[in-house]
């Protein structure tokens, strides 16, 4: 075999390497197709010396070596736009990792909520024993406002201002008083008849107002305590509207979950996203293999460039 047939055949198994690992990626049937009939054009010339060479370098040249630059620049440009969609999975889950730090877990709520009655409970009876004694003990726990502070941004349910000075409302003459509490009279008597049995209800906020609502754990009566003033009224649930008090999911615990799922339909988006084909080049490929595939091709190969003169505008234009 002369040297120049064998450079040739050489340089004809490398460009078709290349579309191979083109067809492989892209995994589409077109250009897979493509790729195996440049294998069997290949093997044709290499098993018939009596074919002219330079119609395989000129058929690589013209059109395999111009659709694999067309391929690669799509290739290129589609690795581009799906590392935008990684990178912001990345930036999304710095975010995840920076909240999952500071964030109080629905656990810790669960559980905190139970010492906060405690707490309360607690705390009320004392605030009894200084009014009956005329005290001038401060009733409450020393931590009783650190849950509202932890859990309010996250777990407690977002109420208007209106609402909050409308639950807030009460009557002078109907609460007992003193320098660290206020108290409705019937809520004294209601909490002494129960044994200050209470269960932590809901949180409220409106703005950087919160209030938190007990019930009583024996009857459906409820109280509020305003950690701001230390007030303690009554509560007319009733009120509140449809407060789903089975929804302890926080707004952090939420906001993860969102951006989680974002980030399996970003990441799925940016998988199909690197081997598109725009619907024009696939239609193109197609009529290019039709061309390829017929019968009489060898007839035809030196007709073969208007086809590839089409790649080559593509590939020199911004129309991928």
């Amino acid at each position: 075999m002369d040297e120049n047939r064998l450079n040739i055949l050489n340089a004809s198994t490398r460009v078709i390497s290349k579309l191979q690992l083109l067809s492989v990626f892209f995994n589409n049937d077109v250009i897979y197709k493509i790729y195996l009939r440049t294998q069997v054009l290949h093997q044709l010339f290499q098993t018939n010396p009596e074919l002219d060479i330079n119609q395989l370098e000129m058929f690589h040249l013209q059109f395999t070596q111009t659709l694999i630059d067309l391929l690669k620049k799509i290739k290129k440009n589609n690795e581009a736009q799906a590392d935008l969609l990684l990178k912001e999975v990345a930036l999304n889950n710095q975010l995840i990792e920076q909240m999952d730090d500071s964030v109080y877990t629905e656990h810790n709520f669960s559980n905190d909520k139970q010492r906060q009655a405690l707490k309360m409970s607690q705390s009320l009876r004392k605030l009894f024993q200084v009014l009956s004694d005329n005290s001038s003990e401060y009733p409450f726990t020393g931590n009783i406002n650190k849950f509202s502070a932890h859990f309010s941004g996250d777990y407690f349910f977002s109420i208007s201002t209106e609402l909050v000075y409308d639950l807030l409302q009460y009557n002078p003459a109907d609460v007992y008083t003193n320098e660290y509490a206020t108290i409705q009279r019937k809520l004294m008597g209601a909490l002494c008849k129960y044994d200050f049995k209470i269960d932590f209800y809901c949180g409220l906020r409106a703005n950087d107002i919160v209030l938190e609502v007990y019930r009583f754990t024996d009857v459906n009566r409820y109280f509020l305590f305003s950690p701001l003033n230390n007030l303690l009224l009554f509560c007319d649930v009733g009120k509140l509207g449809d407060i789903d008090l089975k929804n302890t999911i926080s707004k952090r615990e939420r906001m993860m979950r969102e951006l989680r799922d974002k980030n399996v339909q970003l990441t799925g988006k940016a998988g199909l996203m690197k081997t598109n084909l725009p619907e024009n080049i696939t239609a193109l490929l197609a009529e290019d293999y039709k061309k390829i595939a017929d019968v009489n091709f060898l007839a035809h190969m030196n007709a073969f460039d208007v086809q590839a003169n089409i790649l080559k505008t593509m590939l020199n234009t911004d129309i991928i």
